[in-house]
């Protein structure tokens, strides 16, 4: 295992695991976590040895977000001096399959990687929440053209308006996830789906990925590109001041729809 800062990385079998470790802040993305991730993934993605990917979070949570105090006290959380990062995707996209495999609460900035992940696996803690709205802030990792694509238009946008929290059930209801196991089998369904994936003719898994992308692209259009120009005109409005303020409106909130201490 490789452990860089709050990250950490291991590979076996032809399988990588990602761990989001900031347990102490429910793995909300400061920046050095940010950066760490998108480092893990740009190596991984150049990886011969590695088939398919998980990404997941330390308990109690797969992530919180951005790290919202972070973010108030310096807006360049967000910044990326990789060009080879699109400005609309959180990492530079891999080349293997990316399994999400979602321990629990996956907000905001949280359900934006969880998107980016070809499909996810749930525990039945796992929860769902897209609080842009509540917080201030727009999104511009894909929320907007990815939640639609997976739960409807109509479901999306209650999320995205209401910031309501979405459980396991439910979000397997919808199409979010493809499967909910009891939370100790979580990380082994996840990784036998993975050496599942990883056995199979990898030149041709990741042609057939290549070619889902180029065709989801193909579908949506500008979608990201609009979504990445609304949440720049917002952030450049200032009207997303005062995001530390609203905050513990936002935590509370959460803990009083998910039961969580």
């Amino acid at each position: 295992m490789t452990e860089s800062g709050p990250l950490r990385v291991s590979i076996e079998e032809g399988v990588a695991t990602v761990t989001l470790h900031r347990p102490e802040a429910r793995n909300a993305l400061s920046r050095e976590l940010l950066l760490g991730l998108q480092s893990a993934m740009a190596d991984l993605g150049g990886r011969a040895d590695v088939g398919a990917i998980v990404l997941t979070g330390a308990d109690p949570a797969f992530c919180a977000g951005l790290d919202l105090k972070e973010l108030s006290a310096d807006a360049r959380l967000l910044d990326t001096a990789d060009p080879e990062i699109p400005p609309n995707s959180p990492w530079k996209p891999t080349r293997q399959p990316l399994i999400g495999a979602i321990n629990g609460v996956a907000i905001t900035g949280g359900l934006e990687l969880a998107l980016n992940c070809d499909f996810l696996i749930a525990s039945e803690r796992a929860v769902f929440a897209d609080t842009h709205a509540r917080v201030g802030i727009l999104p511009g990792w894909g929320l907007s053209v990815l939640l639609p694509q997976r739960v409807g238009f109509a479901m999306a946008r209650r999320m995205s308006f209401t910031g309501d929290f979405v459980d396991a059930r439910r979000a397997l209801e919808a199409g979010l996830v493809t499967e909910v196991v009891a939370h100790e089998d979580l990380l082994a369904t996840a990784r036998r789906l993975a050496a599942t994936i990883a056995a199979n003719h990898r030149p041709a898994v990741m042609a057939l990925r290549e070619s889902y992308r180029r065709i989801e692209a193909d579908v949506t259009g500008s979608g990201l590109d609009l979504e990445l120009q609304a949440a720049r005109e917002w952030r450049r409005s200032g009207q997303s001041a005062g995001i530390a303020d609203r905050v513990p409106g936002v935590i509370a909130r959460g803990r009083g729809q998910t039961g969580a201490e």
